[in-house]
């Protein structure tokens, strides 16, 4: 995994360090049987009690130095694998910070976010695992296979026999074991989904009495979860019994023909004693290798998820060569524009016409899903035309570097979206420059005054999404900050649904003044009214195009929309 390697350039040496300090505690632990032999064979048999007390600090000792290479080992791999996860997860957040709309829709943000966090995490354990474990069980495999046939070469053929059928169950449990780890990520995914699902939808849910549908289709991806945890548990819990079994039957044949090896003088029995140590170790380090290998699975899983975010191209700067210059006499002018999203079956937007010169305002009205946001989203290049072209000051929007296009375009979103923190801190994401009396001004235009007052000021907290905040006080805050970057082109994607009658006639008033090209987007005729152009949109298409009283004349579903809702105010 190339990402991988780049996360971890920083941490060579801990790299090096951890398996390297792994490798000699290895190697304290296979001197230990030897040790122990001795003392045996020369202390007990022998009588020799200080020889025994002798080889006993020897191994205190052996266990010392080993427990203190083991705490190195590991203080080495946990700094490579937390700094190296924390550098992949920032790659990761810069990477999705450079996704267009489009591609954020398409990978859903409650998968981004299983990316940031539990696939990181699998990486991290991954790496960690495998800077301990990944040469010290096989050197203390084949170092044990080694020293028992050191020892007695004979005996040593009891390794020989049992060591391959040892593999061979442990590669048969995690060829059958890895492909259900695979599927209990991906139904660990759906979990996460519906988690988040709920949690951001908590009170539409409470609103409409669905707590109990909601518990019942979690349980059913939960119970999904669980089942296929418990087969892939199943499995890998097989690989004790069985290498138990094999284990203890090699310790039978190890016992019996060390008895014979003893009886007939070519061993001691503190060299059986040895052999039986060296066989245990081996199956320990052989269940140890084997539940690596499934930590490093599920790690190389998660990292191929996490390289195909790392992998996608971000939004590119620009889209597109500027071709031919055209007349700047229109700020933002719509050319034949068709849009279609990623799999969605008809069109969002048919062969929309519309040019608009500086200082205008422009209202866009329709019904729900008529494709007014869609609309205005295109001037951003938020997502990109279909068909035809949209043109900022004569230029294609796809041929300008979108950083500059953007600082010229400030928006005020449909849901607003503000951040933890204080007001000042909110506003000027509008402008980090501006000054206390930019802010205030932006404040006053916005009819937000009395917001700032009852929060104690500029300094005053701001709760996450702005729940200290109601949805009136929080669209007046966005729009504030929308007019502290005192934008060319202005974009209030119904920013004012939240807002009574007198404070939107205020606000309205209050943005005539401005020097700037304003899209107003609406539901409420009385919201556009006052504009110079007014595009209607009927289920995608462009139903009219004009002033109020032109389209009053000319255009049904305007004068539709408009005696509904006149009659609603009456």
């Amino acid at each position: 995994m190339k990402h991988l390697s780049v996360c971890l350039k920083n941490y060579r040496l801990e790299a090096v360090l951890a398996p390297l300090f792994k490798l000699l505690e290895a190697a304290m632990e296979l001197l230990v049987p030897l040790v122990v032999a001795v003392i045996v064979n020369d202390g007990v048999n022998g009588g020799d009690k200080s020889y025994i007390l002798y080889g006993c600090l020897i191994l205190v000792g052996f266990g010392a130095v080993g427990l203190a290479f083991s705490l190195t080992a590991q203080f080495f791999a946990a700094k490579a694998a937390v700094g190296a996860s924390a550098r992949l997860r920032g790659m990761l957040f810069r990477k999705l910070q450079s996704f267009s709309f489009s591609q954020i829709d398409e990978a859903g943000t409650s998968a981004m976010i299983t990316r940031m966090m539990s696939d990181v995490n699998q990486v991290q354990t991954g790496i960690n695992m495998t800077l301990r474990l990944l040469l010290r069980s096989p050197l203390i495999v084949f170092g044990a296979t080694g020293m028992a046939f050191v020892k007695d070469a004979h005996s040593a053929l009891v390794f020989v026999a049992v060591l391959p059928l040892l593999v061979a169950v442990v590669a048969g449990v995690m060829c059958a074991g890895i492909p259900m780890y695979r599927r209990v990520q991906g139904k660990l995914d759906q979990v996460y989904s519906s988690t988040r699902e709920n949690l951001t939808g908590v009170r539409v849910i409470r609103a409409f009495c669905k707590e109990e549908d909601e518990i019942a289709e979690f349980g059913g991806r939960n119970r999904a979860l669980c089942k296929e945890q418990k087969r892939a548990g199943f499995v890998s819990s097989l690989m004790n019994p069985f290498t138990y079994v094999l284990v203890s039957l090699a310790v039978i044949a190890l016992v019996y023909v060390g008895a014979l090896r003893v009886d007939g003088g070519a061993i001691e029995q503190g060299d059986v004693i040895a052999l039986y140590s060296y066989l245990s170790i081996i199956l320990v380090e052989l269940v140890k290798l084997a539940n690596l290998i499934f930590t490093i699975t599920k790690a190389i899983s998660s990292g191929k998820r996490v390289s195909a975010v790392l992998d996608a191209e971000g939004e590119p700067s620009v889209t597109e060569e500027a071709g031919e210059p055209v007349s700047e006499e229109y700020a933002v002018a719509f050319d034949r524009v068709t849009f279609f999203y990623e799999g969605g079956g008809a069109p969002a937007l048919s062969d929309i016409n519309l040019s608009v010169r500086r200082g205008e305002t422009v209202g866009v009205l329709g019904g729900t899903g008529s494709g007014k946001s869609t609309l205005v989203n295109l001037i951003p290049r938020f997502y990109a035309a279909t068909e035809g072209s949209v043109r900022v000051d004569g230029v294609r929007v796809g041929a300008i570097p979108f950083q500059t296009l953007r600082e010229r375009v400030a928006i005020v979103p449909q849901k607003t979206a503000l951040f933890h923190g204080t007001i000042r801190s909110n506003l000027l994401w509008g402008n980090g420059e501006a000054t206390d009396e930019d802010l205030m001004n932006a404040v006053k235009l916005a009819q937000a005054e009395d917001v700032v007052a009852a929060k104690g000021g500029l300094d005053g907290e701001i709760a996450q999404d702005g729940k200290n905040l109601s949805g009136g006080q929080r669209q007046r805050l966005t729009i504030a900050r929308a007019l502290v970057r005192n934008p060319e082109i202005l974009i209030l994607d119904d920013s004012s649904s939240a807002l009574d009658y007198a404070t939107d006639a205020k606000l309205k008033r209050a943005l005539q003044s401005l020097d700037c090209t304003t899209f107003i987007v609406s539901q409420r005729a009385s919201s556009v009214r006052h504009a110079d152009q007014i595009l209607v949109l009927d289920d995608g298409r462009q139903a009219g195009l004009g002033t109020h009283e032109s389209l009053l004349r000319d255009c049904a579903v305007y004068r539709e929309i408009n005696a509904s809702q006149e009659r609603e105010e009456a």
